[in-house]
């Protein structure tokens, strides 16, 4: 028995030592031949194009805050105890809205007693008058003297500005009274009353308790800041023809929320400050928008869009072919040899999708935009053509002649990217 089972262990063995074998010799038969000594294998593929050579309309972006055209304290003119409030906290008024109401009662008295002194300013100026008349016609029977026409005639003088001065005191009565309605002065959004009803305010200057505040909504303002190398680039290109200062015309803007990936809000600038902060070495820039929706509230902050160049011919390439080398930048060009050489350029900013290559390479160069990874300085490379094309979502007319008109004006970036070095 025992040997019995020894030879069938044995019998196991061999059959399993064949098949074993056998899976040997097929895999040598299915392998590749190994290339034979001296033979190279055949440079990696890579697609090459040259850059796409488009005029362009540089834009540089900015962030800033929107703010109100208008702004307004409500304060009292005159001093009183508040009666009644006519509006609700938050809601939109139009100008001249009743808004808070003083108490006019002692206005109204006031009132009252400034009309009953016109008339009896009045009575002294018919009696003053008729003094003069007598003295007059007396003089000229020499029954009376000079002087004392001379004092009747002062008398009447007097009793005039008497007069004068009740109808003016009328008018500041007048003017108290009608103090005594807030109406709002401008059309926007209010804030939450400050004083509630039965409170004694005072009025009548500056440091008068403030009410509410009024803000207006549409338009609204955006301001930013610029630095000075972007002020001098700026009034260097107005100079040379090249963009239009936005001190001399109103240079289209487009802004976008912090929650908004399109450039859809377009507005002009306005205004140019005079003067660079000294402690920031910044200059104030202002820019107008619509807000019919009255979505952009004061305080928001957003990034701004502004024209950055005049139109120029510029040589574009798609991000992916520029690598990173330390703190430079390089695109990779293929010779007709097929030998890649690397090339420093300076980049410009995106537009429409691609990137603006300022320096570093040539309208004919191929540059090498897939396959990048295999390729190598120095090495040989299987150029396949290739080519790219800008984004047609993010189009937007350049100017065509450089000059500025409004019907040149570009429409506005649909797309975000790095802004112009400054």
């Amino acid at each position: 028995m025992q040997e019995i089972s020894l030879l069938t262990k044995g019998s196991r063995l061999l059959r399993r030592s064949a098949v074993l074998g056998l899976f040997a010799l097929v895999a040598c038969e299915e392998a590749p031949s190994a290339p034979t000594a001296g033979q190279q294998p055949p440079p990696p593929p890579v697609t090459a194009a040259p850059p796409l050579v488009s005029q362009v309309v540089e834009w540089d972006e900015f962030t800033g805050r929107f703010e109100a055209m208008q702004r307004v304290e409500l304060r009292a003119r005159v001093s009183g105890y508040l009666h009644a409030v006519h509006f609700r906290d938050g809601e939109i008024v139009e100008v001249g809205d009743l808004l808070f109401t003083i108490d006019p009662r002692p206005f109204e008295a006031a009132l009252a007693a400034a009309r009953a002194e016109l008339l009896q300013a009045r009575s002294q100026l018919d009696l003053a008058t008729q003094d003069l008349e007598r003295a007059e016609r007396l003089s000229q029977s020499q029954n009376i003297s000079e002087q004392t026409v001379d004092e009747r005639r002062a008398e009447k003088l007097s009793a005039e500005a008497e007069v004068a001065a009740a109808r003016a005191n009328i008018r500041i009565a007048e003017l108290d009274l009608e103090f005594t309605q807030i109406r709002a002065p401008v059309t926007g959004r209010i804030s939450e009353r400050r004083v509630d009803v039965g409170n004694l305010i005072s009025g009548g200057s500056n440091l008068s308790d403030a009410l509410a505040v009024i803000v207006s909504l549409d338009p609204i303002y955006f301001i930013f800041d610029t630095s000075e190398a972007d002020h001098l680039r700026y009034v260097r290109l107005s100079r040379q023809g090249k963009r239009v200062s936005s001190r001399e015309r109103a240079n289209p803007v487009y802004v976008r929320l912090m929650d908004e990936q399109e450039w859809l809000r377009r507005g002009q600038m306005n205004y140019v400050g005079n003067e660079l902060d000294p402690n920031s070495g910044t200059i104030r820039g202002r820019a107008i928008f619509e807000n019919d929706d009255l979505l952009l509230t004061p305080g928001i902050f957003g990034r701004l869009r502004l024209i950055g160049s005049g139109a120029y011919e510029a040589m574009l390439l798609p991000d992916r072919a520029v690598l990173s080398d330390q703190s430079r930048k390089i695109v990779l060009t293929v010779d007709d040899e097929g030998t890649v050489t690397p090339a420093v350029v300076e980049l410009g900013p995106i537009h429409r999708g691609l990137r603006i290559i300022r320096s570093g390479i040539e309208p004919d160069d191929r540059v090498i935009i897939e396959g990048v990874q295999r390729a190598r300085p120095g090495s040989k490379v299987t150029v396949e053509p290739g080519a790219f094309d800008m984004d047609p979502q993010g189009f937007f007319p350049a100017f065509e002649d450089g000059s500025g008109e409004e019907n040149n004006l570009p429409d506005g970036p649909a797309e975000s990217g790095e802004p112009a070095a400054r």
